[in-house]
C-alpha cells in the first residue's frame, strides 16, 4: 500500500545536543496550531515517548531498525501517522551512529533512508559561530545522500542566528534550509538520571515548560518551513503486517504507574488488535491484581526507585506470588523481573523467582541482543529467536538460564527464567520483531481462560 504521509525527523549532531527539547517545542506548537500531529522515536527509548505523548495526547511510536524490519518501521509509521497532519520523527544519539562503533545500521540515518523521510539537523550553538558551519558540512558530506535537508541551532542567540542564516544560504546553496534556533531556556531543561531523562509524569510544570517551549517555537522556529518540508515527503510504500483476530477476547493486567511505565506501545496494541482488553492496575497503589485476568504483564521501569512502597503493598505481592503459583501466563521484563525476585535491595519483592537484585552502579549488559530460546517455553519453541535491548543498572543474583542473549560482538551469556507460563528477564523485546511471541502468548491466556 502506498500513503501519504507528511513527516520530518528531527536528528541529532549526538546526545545531548537538544533534539528531544526543540521535538517537543515543536511538537507543542503543532499541537497549539490546531494540527494533529503524529510522534515516533527512533532506537529502543521509552522515556521520550511518553514526552511525546503527554504532548499530543496519544501514544508515541518507536522506530526501531534492529528489533523491525524495514518494511514492518514504514508499516508501523503508516499505520500510527495515519490521519495525520504531521508526523514529527525524533531520532537517537547522532544522526549518523548505530549499531556497534563504525556502523550506521539502526541509526537515525537509517531510519530516514527506509522511511524517505526528510531530516533537519539540530545542532547546539552554545560557544560556536562559523564552526557550525563546518559541523553542518561534515554530515553533509559523510554519506553521499544524506537525506539531510534543514537545520536548527539550539542554545543559540538571536544575533548570532541572523548573521549564520544568509552565511548558510550561501554556503550551501540551498541544498539545506536555516529552520530557526531555540536560545538557551534554563526554566524548560528536562533532569536527567541513570536511565535517561526522568519520565514525563515526574516533571514538575511539564505542562507550563511545554507551553513556554511553543511559544518560542512560534517565535524563532520556521514552522511554516519545517511543515513545506514534511509535506516533501515521498508516499510511504509498505504491506501491511497482519496478526490474528482471535473471536474469544482474554483480559491481560498489564502493571502501569511510576514504578512500571516502560512499554512499547505498538506490542500492547498488538494484542489489543488481537483481542485482547489490557487492563491497567498499579502495584504501587491497588490492593491486587485485577479480578477476571487470564494475562499478566510486569513492564520495566523504575521499581528501585519506589521499593520500599512496593514491599509495603504485601497484599499485592502475595496476589501477584498466588497468581503465578497457580501458573497465570505471565510477561515480566526488567523492572517487572526484579519484582518477581526475593528482593530489590533491602526491600522483599513477590519472592516468585530466586535470588535478589542490587544496584551495580554502572549500565550492565547494556545494549542490543537477539534471545535464542533453549527450551519451549511461554512465547516461543525450542530454538526460535526475538531481538531485544537491555538497559539498566541493577542486576541480579540469578537472571535465568533459559534463553542465550547474543551481542552483535559475539558475546553470549544466559539468561531468562522461562516457562509454559512464564518470561521473565532483563531483556525487553519488541512483539513486531516477531509477532509469532505475541500470538502464542495470546494462546497461553486463552488456555487460562478455558481452564
Amino acid at each position: 500500500m502506498k500513503r501519504n504521509l507528511p513527516r520530518v525527523l528531527l536528528a541529532g549532531t549526538g546526545s545531548g545536543c537538544g533534539k528531544t527539547t526543540v521535538t517537543c517545542a515543536v511538537l507543542q506548537a503543532l499541537c497549539d496550531r490546531g494540527l494533529k500531529t503524529g510522534a515516533f522515536k527512533c532506537g529502543p527509548d521509552y522515556i521520550d515517548p511518553m514526552f511525546h505523548s503527554r504532548i499530543i495526547g496519544a501514544k508515541s511510536a518507536n522506530l526501531d531498525l534492529f528489533f523491525l524490519e524495514n518494511n514492518t518501521a514504514r508499516y508501523l509509521l503508516a499505520k500510527n501517522g495515519a490521519g495525520c497532519d504531521v508526523s514529527v520523527i525524533e531520532g537517537v544519539m547522532g544522526y549518523y551512529d548505530g549499531l556497534g562503533l563504525t556502523s550506521t545500521r539502526a541509526s537515525s540515518f537509517a531510519v530516514a533512508q527506509t522511511t524517505g523521510t526528510p531530516a533537519v539537523l539540530v545542532v547546539n550553538a552554545k560557544g560556536a559561530s562559523l564552526s557550525v558551519l563546518a559541523v553542518i558540512e561534515g554530515f553533509l558530506r559523510f554519506r553521499e545522500e544524506s537525506g539531510i535537508r534543514g537545520v536548527i541551532l539550539n542554545q543559540c542567540a538571536a544575533s548570532t542566528y541572523e548573521s549564520l542564516v544568509p552565511a548558510i544560504t550561501e554556503h550551501f546553496g540551498g541544498r539545506i534550509r536555516p529552520l530557526g534556533f531555540l536560545p538557551k531556556m534554563p526554566d524548560c531543561a528536562l533532569e536527567s538520571r541513570h536511565l535517561g531523562l526522568v519520565t514525563a509524569a515526574e516533571v514538575a510544570d511539564l505542562k507550563g515548560k511545554m507551553a513556554r517551549l511553543a511559544r518560542q517555537a512560534e517565535t524563532s522556529l520556521d514552522l511554516d518551513g519545517l511543515l513545506a518540508l514534511a509535506d516533501e515527503a515521498p508516499a510511504l510504500d509498505c504491506l501491511p503486517v497482519e496478526l490474528p483476530h482471535f473471536s474469544r477476547p482474554v483480559r491481560i493486567a498489564v502493571a502501569r504507574d511510576k514504578a512500571f511505565c516502560f512499554y512499547y506501545e505498538d506490542s500492547l496494541e498488538a494484542l489489543t488488535e488481537m483481542g485482547a482488553q489490557l487492563v491497567p492496575f498499579s502495584p504501587l497503589d491497588d490492593a491486587a491484581l485485577p479480578e477476571n485476568i487470564q494475562g499478566l504483564y510486569l513492564g520495566g521501569g523504575y521499581p528501585e526507585l519506589y521499593a520500599e512502597t512496593l514491599a509495603a503493598n504485601r497484599t499485592m505481592l502475595e496476589s501477584v506470588r498466588e497468581a503465578l503459583g497457580k501458573n497465570l501466563p505471565c510477561i515480566a521484563e526488567c523492572g517487572g523481573f526484579m519484582y518477581l525476585t526475593q528482593a530489590i535491595g533491602a526491600h522483599p519483592m513477590a519472592g516468585v523467582l530466586p535470588g535478589k537484585c542490587f544496584d551495580n552502579g554502572k549500565l550492565t549488559r547494556f545494549g542490543y541482543v537477539t534471545l535464542t530460546a533453549k527450551k519451549d517455553n511461554l512465547l516461543c519453541a525450542a530454538g526460535e529467536q526475538i531481538r531485544g535491548h537491555e538497559f539498566h543498572h541493577w542486576d541480579a543474583e540469578e537472571t535465568g538460564a533459559d534463553f542465550i542473549a547474543e551481542k552483535l560482538s559475539g558475546k553470549r551469556w544466559d539468561c531468562v527464567f522461562a516457562t509454559d507460563t512464564l518470561y521473565a528477564g532483563y531483556p525487553h523485546f519488541h512483539f513486531y520483531a516477531n509477532p509469532g511471541f505475541a500470538v502464542r502468548f495470546y494462546q497461553a491466556c486463552l488456555k487460562e481462560k478455558a481452564l
